[in-house]
């Protein structure tokens, strides 16, 4: 792409940057530098999946039109290289390496990894399109963060409740969720991956996930392996995975009484069939009792399979 693209935040005059800058206390006020991208680096163990997808090629699009109209936010590194640790812009990163830009505008911000991780999270849990696995990932890291931050995670003075029930309070505020949905999301860390996947895709639900994390490596393997073997096409409800934890909990459980349990018929999917009562009432008689009325049925349809049987036998 030939067009120039624009970085509008910060002034080129900035870019230098000498070692006291790099060693200053956590103290500093943020600074709006122009970084080259080789000096960026992601978040440690960054929870949010950058995607080169149809919204990619929309932000790759806008920057090419209207620049980098963002900077983003970074800190340095601890172990003074004069690399950057970006908190909020991986994305934004992406798109400029598509179109080839060599700098980014960001804001510089001298802070510790714990009030990092607050900020790397805060900056990304209003995005609509967040996958249950980055919730999952983010809002531990987020509660372990506040966790470490002690009594900083306090609502009031005064202690009320074990210190990860008031980061589960603070948490819930900060990203507009229930403390119930975020020990929920949070439970989804202990899944293996596949199943986290299907979780991802909609075909597990979060109850039964929540079920299933408590469950051991081997018996959500089980569970997988029941899964593969239905081509995809069978996945344990809510009452199907409380009962296989139940088991496994109460003596242990086995492949085959796993996939006996998934095996069985769900009441969701079971097809329900109305009859219109009051149209078979006029044929039958309005008069019968409902003991009688479904008697008659019962007796017309055993009538009917005889006389099937007899056609098949003259048909011989």
């Amino acid at each position: 792409m030939n067009k120039k693209i624009k970085i509008q935040e910060v002034k080129e005059n900035d870019i230098n940057i000498d070692a006291e800058t790099k060693n200053e206390t956590a103290a500093q006020k943020p600074k709006s530098l122009i970084i080259k991208i080789e000096d960026l680096v992601p978040f440690e163990e960054h929870p949010y999946k950058v995607t080169d997808d149809d919204n990619m090629a929309e932000l790759v699009k806008s920057i090419s039109e209207y620049g980098i109209m963002n900077p983003l936010i970074v800190r340095p590194k601890e172990d003074g290289d004069g690399k950057y640790e970006i908190i909020s812009g991986h994305r934004r990163l992406f798109a400029a390496q598509k179109l080839g830009l060599k700098k980014m505008p960001c804001t510089v911000h001298y802070v510790d990894r714990d009030t990092a991780t607050v900020m790397m999270v805060d900056s990304n849990c209003q995005r609509t399109e967040l996958l249950p696995s980055e919730k999952a990932k983010a809002f531990k890291m987020k509660m372990d963060a506040m966790n470490r931050q002690g009594k900083r995670t306090d609502l009031t003075s005064d202690p009320v409740g074990p210190k990860s029930e008031r980061s589960n309070e603070k948490l819930a505020e900060s990203v507009n969720e229930s403390v119930t949905q975020i020990k929920r999301y949070i439970r989804l860390n202990f899944l293996i991956p596949e199943l986290l996947q299907f979780v991802d895709e909609g075909k597990i639900k979060m109850r039964p996930a929540v079920e299933m994390s408590y469950l051991g490596e081997e018996t959500q393997r089980d569970i997988v392996d029941c899964i593969d073997e239905s081509g995809g096409e069978v996945f344990p409800s809510h009452a199907q995975t409380r009962r296989i934890r139940e088991q496994a909990e109460n003596g242990g459980i086995s492949y085959e009484e796993v996939a006996a349990i998934m095996k069985e018929e769900k009441p969701n999917q079971v097809e329900k069939v109305k009859i219109p009562t009051e149209e078979l009432r006029k044929r039958i008689g309005k008069n019968l009792t409902d003991e009688a009325f479904i008697k008659y049925l019962y007796d017309a349809v055993d009538y009917y399979k005889k006389y099937l049987q007899r056609q098949r036998e003259q048909a011989r």
